[in-house]
C-alpha cells in the first residue's frame, strides 16, 4: 500500500484502459494541444518553470480544491498544482511558454472562486535548511559548544546539535550567509564538518573524470556543466579530478552531465560516478571506528609490555633483579624501561586527547577529553619527576606511575572503540533503508509509438525522471514511479510495514526500493535521487534523531557544570588526603609500603578525574531516541523526534475522527438482497451497466463490487446503456438490455409509481440504523433489490478501542458527519463519548477542552479537516493514506494506515522512555557511587582503594553500557494483543478499491 506520505512521490498521467498483451504504451500526454511531438519531447529539458502562488477564497470543502485543482492542471503548459483549502491557497508550477499568471488566475475565477496572486510566495525562500556532518564531538559539552557556536552567527535563525548522530541541522538566511560560512564556523571550534544536504529542491552527484591532463580541460567541463538548464552549482577538485554536481532532477540528470562531459573532450574524458564526499558519512564512521581500534591495537603493543615490567616481572627474582639494577644514583634500568614505553602512548596515541583539550578550552569549556588529558598527565608528570629525582639524588626512592597513564589511555581507547561500534548500530534502521535501493536498473528505450527497441542495464544512481525501466521478478523497485505495462504483486512491506504484497497493474503507483514478486513490469519514472519515497522517509528518520527530547535539557544543564565539579573534586580529594597524611590525619599503616602520603593521595586525585563519565549522561536519551524512532520506521510507524516520544508516552486521552481513521474511509457495498429469483451476476450486470454512466460516489461504489463478479477481467466493458439520465438527489436511470433500470433511493422509486413491499422497507430501516445507506433497484417497474452501501469499519477497530481501555486510555470520537452515523459507528466500536457535526475549529477547541481537564491529547485523523486538531493536540497521529497537509501536521505517521500501530506507537513511546530513566539511573547512579569509592570512601574501612586505571576502565565502560541499553530496544515486539486481533478478510484493489465479503440481512 503507498501511503499518502509518500503522495507527492509520483504524479501520473490518470489514464484507464486494458493491460498490453505486449509492451506497447499510448502517447504521452502533450502540453499544449498542436506542439509537435519532438517540441513535446523537448520541453521538461528545454524549458525552465516558474512558480506562481494565489490566495483563493470562498472554497469550504476538499471538493472545492479538486475542482479548483483540476481546472488549473486542465490548462496547457502547467506542470503540477496544489491547491491548500486549510489556508485558502494554490501553488502552481507551469511552463511560461505556454500559460501565464494572469491565465491561471482567470481559471481559478472561471471555477467560481475569487483568485489573487501573491507576489512575495514567488521569491526566494528566507529560510533555508541544511544539514553538517560534525567529527570529533565526545560529549555533550562538545555537542554545546558547536551549538552556541553556530546560534552566534548574524543570519543563522535556529541550530541543533545531536551528539548521537554526530550532525547539526541549521536553519539560516540564504540572503546572508551560505553553507560554506557555518562549515568553517564548526571548524573553526576545533571539530571536522562535512555537508550532507543543504536542504534545497536539489540532487547532488559526485563524479570522478579519467583522462584529465590539464587544468584547462577541467575549466572546459566545469563551463559546459554549469550551461546545462537545471545546473544550480557545481564544486571541482582539479587535484584529484573529481567534480559535484547540484541539480534540479526535473530538468536534467547524471547521464547528460555524462554525456557532456565526454563530449567536451571528444571521447577521451570518462566520467564515472563515485560515492557522495568519496565514500560518505558511513565510510567517515568506519574509518573513525578502524581509527580507535588501531590506536588501541598500538597502544596495546607498549602497555602490555609496561604492564609486565611494573606489576609482573617484579615477583620474579631474576628479572627483578635486572629490573632493580641501578644506573645513576638511585635510577633504575625498570624506570628508564617504563619511561620510555610511557612516552609514546601518552603523547603519540594519547594525542587525540590533547587537541581535544585544548580546542574545548580555546571556546571557554571543558569536556571529556580535559579529565583524561589532566588525569594522565598528573601521573605521567610525576613519574617523570620521580625518575629525574633519583637519578640527581644518592637517597631518594621514589614509585613511579608510568603504568598508570598508559593503561588508562588503553582502557578509554577500548571504551571509545567499543562506543562507536555501539553507536553506529543505533542508526541501522536508517542504514538498511538507503541499502533499499537496487545497485542497476533496466533502462528501456521505446519508439514514438511507445514500441520498445532496445534495453541497457546502468547503475541506478543514473535514472533521471521520466525514464522507462523494467522491473523483472524478484528484482528491487529501481524508482518511484507508475506502471506502463505488465502486472504483478509488490511486496511494499520494507517501506510501509504492510505484509501483505499489493497488487499492481498498469496506472498504480510504484515505491522505489519495494521488491517486486511475480511479474514483469515497465515503470516510468517519476521522483528520483532526493526527491524519492525512499529519500523522504530517511530524512524525516534523520531529522526526528536530530530532535532533542524534553528530557535531554536535564543532562545538557548538568553537563555545564559536571567537568568543571569534577575537576574542584578531583583537587579536593588530592588536597584532603595529602594534608591528612602529612598532618597524620590518619594513621601510617593506611599508606602502601611502596608510597608515600603525597602519592597515595595523587592516586586518589587521578582516579576522581578519570572515573567521571559525562558521555554517559549524554548519550542516554539521544541513542534511545535514535533506536526508538529507528524500529518504529520498521513498523511502519514515523515518529518526528524525541518531543513526539515524550509526549506520547503519557497520552491517556486519545480523539479520533471518523471518516478514514475508524473507517475505511471510501463507501463500498456491504450487503445485497434480491427480491426477485435472479442470478446475482446478472442482476449486478445491468445495475453496473447503469452506474458506470455516473460520476456519485455510491455509482463507483456498486461498479467497484460489480467487478468481483468478473474476477477474469480487469477492466469489463459493461452492456450499452441507452437513455442514460441522472436525477440529481434521486438516483439513475437507463435502458439496458432493452429494460428498464432504475438504481436510486425509496424517493425515486415513488416517484415513478413503484411500489415498495413491507419486507423492502423493512430492509430499509434496517440499513438506516446501522448508518447504511439503501439503495433501490427496479427493472421493469419491478422493485427487484436493495442494496445497502456503508463506510465500513476498520478491521480491529472495535479491538483497538478495548485494548487502549485496557491500558487507560480513553477514546472521544470527533467528526462532522450526523449525529445518527456517528452515534452508529461509535456503538459498533465501543466508543462512549462522541462529537458529532463539529468544524475542523471546532475539533481543535475540544482537544483544548480536554488538556484544560488535565488529560494528554493524541489525535488521530487522516483529513485536510484534521490539521487543526493534529497541530493542538500533544501528540498528532496521521493516517498514512490520509492528506499530505495533516501528515505534515502531525507528530506521528501511521504508514499503514492500521489502527493497531496507534498502539504500537504508545507502546513504542513508553519502552524508549522506560529505557531513557533506565540509562539516567545507570548513568547518574554510576558517577554518584564512582566519584565517592574513587576519592577512597571506602579506604578507611575495608582497605579497598580503585587504581585509576581501574577507574579509567569503569569510566569507559559506563559509556558502552548505556549505549548497549539503547541498543536492547532494536528487539523490541509490538504488544501480543495485538497478533490475536480478529481482523476481517480484507483485499485491496489497485491499492484503493476495498471490498468485503458478501452478508445477508
Amino acid at each position: 500500500m503507498a501511503t499518502k506520505l509518500l503522495a507527492l512521490a509520483c504524479i501520473r498521467n490518470e489514464s484507464d484502459g486494458n493491460l498490453s498483451p505486449r509492451p506497447h504504451y499510448p502517447s504521452m500526454p502533450k502540453y499544449p494541444k498542436g506542439v509537435s511531438a519532438e517540441e513535446t519531447a523537448n520541453v521538461e529539458s528545454s524549458m525552465s518553470k516558474a512558480k506562481a502562488a494565489y490566495s483563493v477564497m470562498g472554497m469550504t470543502c476538499s471538493a472545492c480544491a479538486g475542482s479548483v485543482e483540476k481546472a488549473i492542471k486542465r490548462l496547457p503548459g502547467i506542470h503540477d498544482a496544489v491547491v491548500d483549502v486549510l489556508n485558502n491557497r494554490a501553488l502552481v508550477l507551469f511552463y511560461p511558454s505556454f500559460v501565464n499568471e494572469e491565465t491561471i488566475r482567470e481559471t481559478i475565477e472561471d471555477v467560481g472562486f475569487q483568485a489573487t496572486l501573491i507576489q512575495d510566495e514567488t521569491s526566494d525562500k528566507s529560510t533555508q535548511l541544511c544539514r553538517i556532518g560534525i567529527n570529533g564531538m565526545t560529549c555533550t559539552t562538545c555537542s554545546t559548544t558547536v551549538e552556541k557556536a553556530l546560534q552566534a552567527i548574524p543570519g543563522v535563525q535556529n541550530a541543533r546539535v545531536a551528539l548521537a548522530t554526530e550532525a547539526a541541522e541549521v536553519h539560516y538566511d540564504p540572503k546572508i550567509l551560505n553553507y560554506n560560512q557555518i562549515l568553517a564556523a564548526i571548524e573553526d571550534t576545533g571539530f571536522e564538518a562535512t555537508l550532507i544536504s543543504t536542504g534545497e529542491d536539489m540532487s547532488k552527484i559526485h563524479l570522478q573524470v579519467d583522462g584529465i591532463r590539464t587544468d584547462h580541460s577541467m575549466r572546459m567541463i566545469e563551463n559546459s556543466l554549469q550551461a546545462l538548464p537545471g545546473v544550480h552549482g557545481i564544486g571541482v577538485d582539479s587535484g584529484v579530478h573529481k567534480i559535484a554536481i547540484s541539480y534540479k532532477p526535473d530538468m536534467t540528470g547524471p547521464r547528460n552531465f555524462m554525456k557532456v562531459i565526454e563530449s567536451t573532450g571528444s571521447g577521451h574524458f570518462k566520467a564515472r560516478i563515485i560515492p557522495e564526499g568519496g565514500g560518505g558519512r558511513e565510510n567517515l564512521k568506519q574509518e573513525e571506528i578502524k581509527q580507535y581500534y588501531r590506536s588501541f591495537l598500538w597502544s596495546l603493543v607498549f602497555t602490555i609490555p609496561l604492564f609486565l615490567t611494573s606489576m609482573v616481572f617484579t615477583y620474579i627474582p631474576g628479572i627483578k633483579h635486572g629490573l632493580d639494577t641501578k644506573i645513576v644514583n638511585m635510577l633504575t634500568t625498570g624506570e628508564i624501561i617504563r619511561w620510555v614505553l610511557s612516552t609514546p602512548v601518552q603523547f603519540i596515541i594519547g594525542r587525540r586527547f590533547y587537541t581535544g583539550s585544548y580546542k574545548a578550552l580555546r571556546h571557554g569549556s571543558a569536556n571529556l577529553d580535559v579529565l583524561i588529558a589532566l588525569g594522565t598527565n598528573a601521573a605521567y608528570f610525576y613519574s617523570v619527576y620521580s625518575v629525574l629525582r633519583a637519578a640527581t639524588s644518592p637517597h631518594f626512592e621514589g614509585t613511579d606511575f608510568f603504568e598508570t597513564s598508559s593503561m588508562l589511555i588503553s582502557f578509554i581507547l577500548l571504551g571509545k572503540y567499543l562506543e562507536v561500534l555501539a553507536k553506529g548500530k543505533t542508526s541501522e534502521a536508517i542504514a538498511k533503508l538507503m541499502d533499499l535501493a537496487p545497485e542497476t536498473a533496466t533502462l528501456l528505450t521505446l519508439d514514438e509509438d511507445g514500441n520498445v527497441i532496445s534495453e541497457e542495464e546502468i547503475d541506478s544512481r543514473l535514472i533521471q525522471r521520466n525514464d522507462v525501466i523494467k522491473i523483472i521478478p524478484g528484482a528491487k523497485v529501481a524508482s518511484d514511479g507508475y506502471v506502463l505495462w505488465g502486472q504483478s504483486h509488490v511486496n511494499e512491506s520494507m517501506i510501509t510495514g504492510e505484509a501483505r504484497p499489493v497488487a499492481k497493474r498498469k496506472g498504480d503507483t510504484v515505491i522505489g526500493g519495494t521488491v517486486n514478486e511475480n511479474g514483469v513490469l515497465h515503470i516510468k519514472a517519476t521522483r528520483v535521487g532526493s526527491e524519492s519515497a525512499l529519500a523522504q522517509i530517511v530524512r524525516l528518520v534523520e531529522s526526528a534523531q536530530m530532535a532533542k527530547a524534553p528530557v535531554q535539557k536535564f543532562a545538557d544543564r548538568i553537563s555545564k557544570y559536571f567537568v568543571p565539579l569534577v575537576i574542584i573534586l578531583s583537587f579536593s580529594t588530592w588536597l584532603a588526603w595529602f594534608l591528612a597524611g602529612k598532618f597524620r590525619g590518619h594513621p601510617e599503616s593506611w599508606i602502601p609500603s611502596s608510597m608515600d602520603s603525597f602519592q597515595l593521595a595523587l592516586q586518589f586525585g587521578i582516579s576522581v578525574m578519570v572515573i567521571a563519565c559525562p558521555c554517559a549522561l549524554g548519550l542516554a536519551t539521544p541513542t534511545a531516541v535514535m533506536v526508538g524512532t529507528g524500529v518504529g520506521a520498521s513498523q511502519g510507524v514515523l515518529i518526528k523526534g524525541g518531543q513526539a516520544l515524550e509526549s506520547a508516552h503519557k497520552v491517556n486521552c486519545i480523539v479520533f475522527d471518523k471518516t478514514g481513521t475508524l473507517t475505511v474511509g471510501k463507501p463500498v457495498v456491504v450487503n445485497t438482497k434480491l427480491l426477485k429469483n435472479m442470478v446475482l451476476r446478472d442482476f449486478y450486470e445491468v445495475v453496473a451497466a447503469t452506474e458506470v454512466n455516473s460520476e456519485h460516489p455510491l455509482a463507483k461504489a456498486i461498479v467497484e463490487y460489480a467487478k468481483k463478479f468478473r474476477e477474469d477481467e480487469d477492466n469489463p466493458l459493461w452492456p450499452e446503456a441507452h437513455d442514460f439520465i441522472s436525477i440529481t438527489g434521486h438516483g439513475v436511470k437507463a435502458t439496458v438490455h432493452n429494460k428498464e433500470i432504475m438504481v436510486g433511493n425509496k424517493s425515486l422509486m415513488l416517484d415513478n409509481n413503484i411500489d415498495i413491499p413491507p419486507d423492502a422497507e423493512e430492509m430499509l430501516g434496517e440499513t438506516e440504523g446501522m448508518a447504511q445507506t439503501g439503495i433501490l433497484v427496479s427493472i421493469d417497474g419491478e422493485l427487484t433489490g436493495v442494496l445497502a452501501i456503508s463506510d465500513p469499519l476498520k478491521p480491529g477497530a472495535y479491538e483497538v478501542i478495548s485494548i487502549l481501555k485496557s491500558m487507560q486510555v480513553r477514546s472521544i470520537m470527533v467528526t462532522g458527519d450526523n449525529w445518527g452515523t456517528a452515534n452508529s459507528i461509535a456503538n459498533e466500536v465501543g466508543i462512549e463519548n462522541v462529537i458529532a457535526e463539529a468544524k475542523p475549529e471546532q475539533k481543535a477547541e475540544k482537544v483544548k477542552e480536554l488538556q484544560a481537564l488535565g488529560y494528554i491529547v493524541a489525535m488521530v485523523g487522516d483529513g485536510i479537516n484534521d490539521s487543526p486538531a493534529l497541530v493542538a493536540a500533544d501528540v498528532g497521529m496521521a493516517i498514512g493514506a490520509g492528506t499530505d497537509i495533516a501528515i505534515e501536521a502531525a507528530d506521528i505517521v501511521l504508514m499503514k494506515s492500521n489502527l493497531e500501530d496507534v498502539i504500537t506507537a504508545i507502546d513504542l513511546s513508553r519502552k524508549t522512555f522506560s529505557r531513557i530513566r533506565l540509562n539516567y539511573i545507570w548513568a547518574l547512579g554510576y558517577n554518584l557511587l564512582g566519584i565517592p569509592i574513587a576519592a577512597g570512601a571506602l579506604f578507611p574501612t575495608t582497605g579497598f582503594r580503585l587504581p585509576p586505571w581501574i577507574a579509567g576502565a569503569a569510566m569507559a565502560a559506563s559509556s558502552v553500557s548505556v549505549v548497549c541499553c539503547s541498543l536492547l530496544l532494536k528487539y523490541y515486539k509490538r504488544p501480543k494483543k495485538l497478533n490475536n486481533l480478529e481482523i476481517r478478510e480484507i483485499c485491496w484493489k489497485n491499492s484503493k478499491s476495498i471490498c468485503y465479503f458478501e452478508g445477508t440481512f
